[in-house]
């Protein structure tokens, strides 16, 4: 008898040690207490924790009949009722009165978890390549009851919660259950649905409160709010779009770069930012009437900062709320496809904020970034690093990849900042750095996930392209990762951007001395697969616009973009250009503001955009300016060699190398008459473009039209044509007939 007192008495102790545990918000285990359990003594109890609950009872599932009427433990809000050993389990509900009213409720304590062994397994490997179909809030129904599954990562939590508006955001009322060894915490609430704000009130291990936001939020609150949203439902997968939205190599490509805050805004009420609706009527039929074959959208994952235009994003899965919800972004995606129009995403996993209700320090621990700030912080940007060498971590970011690809039906992603991903001594001093474990200053482990992403991308969605914005001289970017590569579609070429503006910045009497930033980048043209980039980084923080930088008179101003603009649409690689370069916006890019729309009624203004139309146009009718953009022999000189003249020719050629084009640049307000150049082809040229048309705002020196050949050698050819060069103008020739 003594020792069953005793045990009796540990027991009890056992059970107000767990009442106090759920009282004061530090249950960590509460399906082995909470919900219908067998008492050793085979009792059936059954045990509820509602806070400001007067008294509950238990409702059969299948009658509706009152079963019986819960005991008032603590005041605090602990029930408690017991049946006898005969009882088996049964299906009920509660009815949960507070003074004078009372709701019927299931109970999210009755509920087995959701995630499977395989689940957990492929989480803890890394592997969970569509985690999204389990981690964060899914709507959904479990034996006929609707509600929402909730599953979040916090393996050095003590407690985690869901809380909200549903249960007065108190995290004494749900805590969640443990899957032990995988630290994922899971919990299904019956009645809560689509619509509902919701956190993660995480207790960690030090005895901290701390209120996250969901990182696998599909939705999230407008900011400044940052509470997570249930979102309806999933985007179904969505089938590979059409051939002809495909970025290959072999096909024109030819981006416009959009900042969709501030591409134009609607005055009338208070300069607001247009909708993704209001987008998909507006900036899909521009886009397409101007002729380029995608958008590039500056990050649409939830952000908490304006200013950081995206690049600070704390809910990668979730479309920012700014433009409206998930459902209409999905709408705008399928417009511009339903009008021959890819969609790339600015995708960033660099780095992230540390805002509180973020990924920092998630757990109370430094989960997905680096403990060190030598490797987990950013000097630059005051953001956390990515720990790529964390199997959960890679997983959180492939899946995130190829949510977009999946659901959205995205055509592409375009990796910010890759280079600082790559370096470990990535803007650092000496001593500021860790190096790999050979002793060097490659990220290893970054390396390795970009390896993955870029596999797991063309395995999966083999029509889609990944773009890496690469600054330094990092070999096979573009390159396939079973040559050594990093696996990339494409890459950025910064290089030939910095070169060129940097010479068109020049006044033209000082070009001459320059003359190699104009070609240095044909000797590594096609040493990867690149992009001309004219984006938004190179008209922000002082840089003034693309026509701010032209020196000259006004007309020169002009004449300068229209030539430069004309230089790169005909150089190797795919095109990229931002927002409001296309009709020569004046004053610096403001992400507050619109572009100023209204320049357009200047004839300068409408002649750069008449121009770029025609490029955009020109460039994917002639195979010879985009089938080999990525290939030497679709390239090759002229003469890039007369400096003093500041005068440079070029043939582009196609598969077929009979099909060509010719295109001759002066960089000087020069007109030069019977200027010579080597013709590959004798016959009659047509002048399919000149940028100094009157159309385009020049000044309407060429070549009426049309020039024959002379058969007179120049430049290694046969035969030749003198031309009239316009000033600071450009000349795209096609051969009409004749002969090699």
């Amino acid at each position: 008898m003594r020792r069953s007192r005793r045990r009796s008495r540990s027991l009890f102790a056992s059970h107000c040690d767990r009442i106090a545990s759920l009282v004061n918000g530090d249950e960590c285990d509460p399906f082995s207490f909470l919900g219908m359990h067998r008492k050793e003594s085979g009792e059936l109890v059954l045990r509820a924790f509602h806070p400001g609950a007067t008294a509950i009872s238990v409702i059969d599932r299948k009658t509706g009949a009152e079963l019986a009427e819960f005991i008032c433990v603590d005041s605090a809000g602990f029930f408690e009722a017991s049946f006898s050993p005969e009882c088996a389990f049964f299906s009920y509900r509660l009815r949960v009165s507070t003074g004078k009213t009372s709701r019927t409720i299931d109970d999210p304590y009755s509920f087995a978890p959701l995630l499977t062994a395989t689940d957990i397994y492929l989480h803890a490997e890394g592997n969970y390549l569509s985690a999204y179909e389990k981690m964060g809030a899914h709507p959904l129904v479990v034996d006929g009851v609707a509600g929402t599954n909730f599953v979040v990562w916090a393996p050095n939590a003590r407690r985690v919660s869901v809380v909200g508006d549903f249960n007065d955001w108190d995290g004494r009322r749900l805590p969640m259950r443990l899957h032990p060894g995988a630290g994922l915490w899971e919990i299904f609430l019956p009645g809560v649905g689509a619509g509902a704000l919701y956190k993660y009130e995480i207790r960690t291990k030090a005895g901290d409160t701390l209120l996250k936001a969901d990182p696998f939020a599909f939705e999230a609150e407008r900011p400044p709010k940052t509470a997570s949203v249930i979102s309806a439902a999933l985007p179904e997968p969505r089938r590979a779009p059409h051939a002809a939205l495909r970025a290959d190599r072999h096909a024109p490509v030819s981006i416009y770069e959009v900042h969709p805050g501030s591409w134009r805004r609607v005055m009338e009420e208070g300069a607001r930012s247009l909708s993704y609706l209001e987008l998909a009527d507006t900036l899909v039929p521009y886009v397409k009437d101007m002729g380029f074959t995608h958008i590039e959208l500056m990050p649409v994952s939830e952000h908490p900062f304006d200013g950081s235009w995206g690049y600070q994003p704390t809910s990668l899965f979730a479309p920012t709320s700014r433009y409206g919800t998930p459902s209409e972004f999905r709408q705008f995606v399928e417009r511009c496809h339903n009008e021959g129009i890819g969609v790339i995403l600015d995708w960033v996993a660099g780095h992230f904020p540390n805002d509180p209700h973020g990924l920092s320090n998630f757990d109370g621990t430094h989960l997905y970034e680096h403990q060190d700030p030598r490797e987990g912080l950013h000097p630059d940007w005051n953001t956390h690093i990515y720990n790529y060498g964390r199997n959960e971590v890679r997983g959180y970011l492939l899946s995130n990849a190829l949510f977009w690809l999946s659901r959205y039906g995205v055509d592409g992603l375009r990796a910010d900042a890759v280079a600082s991903m790559l370096y470990r001594n990535y803007s650092r001093k000496e001593g500021e750095w860790i190096p790999n474990i050979h002793g060097g200053p490659e990220n290893l482990e970054a390396i390795g996930f970009l390896h993955r992403l870029n596999e797991a991308v063309y395995e999966r969605h083999p029509e889609a392209v990944t773009i890496a914005e690469e600054s330094t001289a990092w070999p096979m970017v573009s390159r396939p990762t079973y040559l050594g590569g990093l696996g990339f579609g494409y890459k950025w070429n910064l290089g030939w951007m910095h070169d060129t503006l940097s010479y068109m910045s020049k006044e033209p009497v000082h070009r001459k001395y320059h003359h190699d930033w104009l070609t240095f980048g044909l000797l590594y043209a096609f040493s990867e697969n690149f992009i001309l980039p004219l984006s938004h980084d190179e008209v922000v923080h002082g840089k003034g616009s693309l026509l701010g930088k032209m020196p000259g008179d006004r007309w020169q101003k002009f004449a300068n973009l229209r030539a430069y603009l004309a230089f790169m649409f005909t150089q190797p690689g795919k095109k990229l250009l931002f927002m409001g370069g296309e009709f020569a916006q004046v004053r610096e890019w403001n992400h507050d503001e619109s572009l100023d729309w209204d320049l357009l009624e200047d004839e300068m203004h409408a002649g750069v955009q008449t121009l770029v139309r025609d490029l955009n146009h020109l460039y994917r009718n002639a195979r010879a300016l985009h089938e080999r953009d990525c290939e030497a022999e679709g390239f090759s000189w002229i003469d890039c060699n007369d400096a003093e003249a500041s005068v440079v020719s070029y043939i582009r050629r196609a598969a077929d190398p009979a099909d060509l084009m010719v295109i001759v640049c002066n960089f000087t307000p020069v007109v030069r008459r019977g200027y010579v150049i080597g013709a590959p082809r004798r016959g009659t040229y047509r002048e399919v473009l000149n940028t100094d048309g009157r159309c385009y705002g020049g000044s309407g020196v060429g070549n009426s039209g049309r020039v024959a050949t002379r058969d007179v050698p120049a430049h290694g050819m046969a035969a030749s044509l003198s031309l009239t060069l316009p000033p600071l103008g450009v000349l795209i020739l096609q051969p009409e007939d004749g002969t090699p």
